[in-house]
């Protein structure tokens, strides 16, 4: 079977498989009782409807229109297969609703229309509105979408976005600033030659308009040549907007000193002799799918200075319209926008713009590994998974929305917002936001043992960027300058951080004199102690910890946890400070859930479970919850005679020997700690109240299985592990941990001992 054949028959799986389609619906409150139903339907629902009818801005408090976008097409034009009619067009608009909602949380559902005659389908849009928060107009053919956009947004009080002119055209302005940003030249100066007299390409050229191109500098080109004054055949009002008064007729004549050719046309319309003809440093849009108008390789024998984007997803810069349609519609219903205008529009270019020429997103670089993400000539745009699109482009939105006047809900505070949006994408961001201000108060040293990682680099970025805290990087100082230039990081070191090189470093002596003193009566001579000095990277921070040159270590993103915690033990132990259980926070999607111990005590004694349990207990106060915590087994209350439940059973008189300022009970199994009904029927005068937030247990193997079945089954998101007992002067992570993790965890060893006892 050939690659094509594979690819289709995956595609064709991947939509019937294993349930077809591409979308569900959900229920968003519980419907378990006669109680629910009784608020959920009659009679209870008639209070809300009630509300809507004394206010219909209350249709977005008490229903989900609010949040709903209604992907509407006819099927007359869609991408690469032309009018195919509305029900084949389904998986079309499927897909695109499956993008709202993963990009932007917008819930969606497709309408495919069965009517050609534009008027009567604006008609039809425009009956909607009740429904829906806003319209995304999808493959309709030129001039129709133009009929039905202008008679729906004439109508409706709601914003109506055709995502295929409006959404290319976001786009490929922001890639036309960063392009000309590039070159060196301006929208001011430019020649456009434009090939395509569609809706997309004839909402790019307004747009470049809008951006400051001069109407005079456009040269557009369909089927038939030259758009001029006077041409009759296969004309309309928006074409004959950019008519040239000229005696030039082919695109060949017209490409002599042009700065950006725009091409969303058909395949092999731009040829190599053109290109040749364009002016110095050209760039070249050829957006044709699948096959452009010409291909980057044959541009670039003839222009290799050339700049070039394409739509495909197999050459640098793709032109997609996803960089834009959920963020803009995200930021319009936030801000309760009647329009998505001009302001918004252009304030969607500009946020675009602006991402791909910051700092790439550590998200972004995973998603797209092995690919250069830096800004400049084959990165002028970012990538569609790079989760700050949602915050950056939907902020300044909502922004213009509320400035140009078309919002119907004041956003008060948009560093908020954007916090808000940010929560959306980086699951931990809530639930972290105490411990980040609690580190911001306190500008502590962290060293990270293996700081040529490249997790461990764009996690110094973050560092610098989000927190008060000095990252301390341990590695050899031209490995890192290296790699932070190839992944395109602003931060040097000796400039934005301090660096300990292993191979040369001034302080050697020093370093190998105080492990030597720490470990002399434990067999460690000078010669070994040097030794380790030069190799052994977790053995160099702990010492800089031991002589209070850092505040806190952290280590492990390779190699074995507990050969790390040797070293952290021998130099930072003692003194009252003692790893006694590792603490894992899992990110579910109902809330968090702790385990612990996941990696320190495989066999922990009562007196230990004991220790780790009051460790826990101050541990998740740093968070602001109060922690709730179930001693687990497969003993329940005392029904097994099984060494877990009999080791449990000791430690929960240890206990209660004291009086503990939080709530406690065991031992138990895993469901009767989460299902506080189940609980009450086994144990009726169990002390815990709720379902348990922390889960203790009294083997490694049950803690660490239990945090990697949810970590890689269930989608948890781990922060952690945090290691208790070491007085926050050490943390070892794991080597999966992600740059956002080690940032997370950056944050908690970044917090003061007094922050959290």
């Amino acid at each position: 079977m050939s690659d094509s054949q594979n690819l289709r028959q995956a595609a064709l799986n991947y939509h019937e498989f294993p349930r077809p389609g591409k979308l569900e619906i959900r229920a968003t409150k519980p419907m378990a009782n006669g109680r629910d139903l009784a608020r959920a339907y009659s009679p209870g629902v008639a209070e809300a409807c009630t509300e809507i009818k004394a206010d219909a801005a209350n249709a977005a408090r008490y229903t989900s229109r609010g949040n709903l976008v209604a992907v509407v097409s006819n099927g007359s034009a869609v991408l690469g297969l032309g009018n195919i009619g509305a029900l084949a067009s389904k998986p079309v608009m499927e897909g695109k609703a499956v993008l709202f909602k993963n990009f932007a949380g917008i819930d969606c559902f497709d309408i495919e229309v069965n009517e050609s005659d534009p008027e009567k389908l604006a008609d039809i849009v425009c009956s909607l509105e009740p429904t829906f928060g806003a319209i995304n107009l999808e493959d309709i053919k030129a001039p129709d979408c133009f009929i039905v956009e202008k008679i729906c947004r004439e109508r409706m009080g709601i914003p109506v976005f055709h995502d295929d002119q409006h959404g290319t055209a976001i786009v490929v302005g922001a890639a036309a600033k960063n392009a000309l940003h590039v070159a060196g030249k301006s929208f001011e100066e430019i020649k456009i030659v434009s090939t395509g007299g569609g809706a997309a390409g004839i909402a790019c050229l307004n747009m470049l308009v809008k951006l400051g191109v001069k109407r005079e500098n456009i040269w557009l080109c369909d089927i038939h040549g030259l758009v001029y004054e006077g041409r009759e055949e296969d004309m309309n009002p928006q074409k004959a907007a950019f008519a040239q008064a000229s005696d030039l007729r082919t695109l060949d004549e017209v490409m002599d000193g042009a700065d950006l050719f725009l091409g969303l046309s058909g395949p092999n319309v731009l040829q190599p002799e053109m290109v040749e003809k364009m002016a110095e440093r050209p760039i070249i849009f050829a957006l044709a799918n699948p096959t452009p108008e010409i291909m980057p390789d044959q541009a670039r024998k003839v222009a290799p200075d050339a700049i070039i984007a394409t739509g495909r997803s197999d050459f640098p810069n793709q032109v997609n319209n996803v960089l834009c349609f959920p963020f803009i519609f995200r930021g319009a219903l936030d801000a309760g926008a009647t329009e998505i205008n001009d302001a918004m529009q252009i304030a969607c270019v500009d946020g675009i713009a602006e991402l791909a020429r910051a700092t790439t997103s550590a998200e972004a670089a995973a998603a797209y590994k092995g690919e250069q993400l830096n800004f400049g000539a084959d990165y002028l745009i970012p990538k569609p998974f790079d989760p700050r699109l949602v915050a950056v482009v939907s902020s300044a939105v909502a922004k213009a929305a509320m400035e140009s006047g078309v919002a119907t809900r004041a956003i008060e505070d948009i560093e908020a917002y954007k916090q808000r949006l940010n929560q959306t994408v980086f699951k931990s961001a809530l639930l972290m936001r105490p411990v980040f201000e609690a580190a911001r108060a306190a500008a502590r040293r962290i060293v990270f043992a293996e700081g040529e990682d490249e997790r461990v680099l764009r996690a110094a970025q973050a560092i610098l960027e989000e927190t008060t805290e000095t990252p301390i990087l341990i590695g050899r100082p031209e490995v890192i300058e290296r790699r932070c230039e190839k992944l395109g990081l602003d931060v040097r070191p000796g400039r934005d951080f301090q660096l300990v090189n292993p191979e040369n470093d001034p302080r050697y002596y020093d370093y190998w004199n105080s492990y030597h003193k720490v470990m002399q009566r434990r067999g460690v001579t000078p010669d070994l102690a040097k030794a380790i000095m030069r190799t052994n990277t977790t053995a160099i921070g702990a010492i800089m910890v031991h002589r209070g040159e850092a505040d806190s270590l952290l280590c492990g993103t390779f190699g074995e946890y507990r050969w790390h915690m040797n070293y952290v033990q021998q130099v930072l132990g003692g003194n009252s400070y003692s790893p006694h259980g590792a603490l894992s926070m899992m990110i579910l999607e109902d809330g968090p859930l702790f385990i612990a111990d996941t990696h320190v005590r495989i066999e922990p004694t009562p007196e230990q479970i004991a220790e780790t349990v009051i460790g826990a207990a101050r541990h998740v106060r740093r968070f602001g919850i109060e922690p709730k915590i179930a001693l687990c087994s497969q003993s329940q209350f005392g029904n097994i005679a099984c060494d877990t439940g009999s080791r449990l059973r000791d430690a929960l008189e240890i206990l209660d020997d004291k009086r503990r300022d939080f709530s406690y009970e065991g031992e138990m199994n895993i469901d009767t700690a989460l299902d506080p009904d189940l609980r009450a029927r086994i144990f009726p005068n169990s002390r815990l109240e709720g379902a348990a937030n922390v889960l203790i247990f009294a083997h490694a193997d049950a803690a660490s299985g239990v945090r990697n079945i949810l970590k890689m089954r269930a989608g948890g998101l781990e922060v952690g592990p945090i290691l208790m007992g070491m007085g926050n002067r050490a943390h070892i992570v794991s080597p999966s941990i992600t740059a956002r993790g080690l940032l997370n965890m950056a944050a908690i060893a970044g917090t003061p001992v007094a922050h959290y006892g």
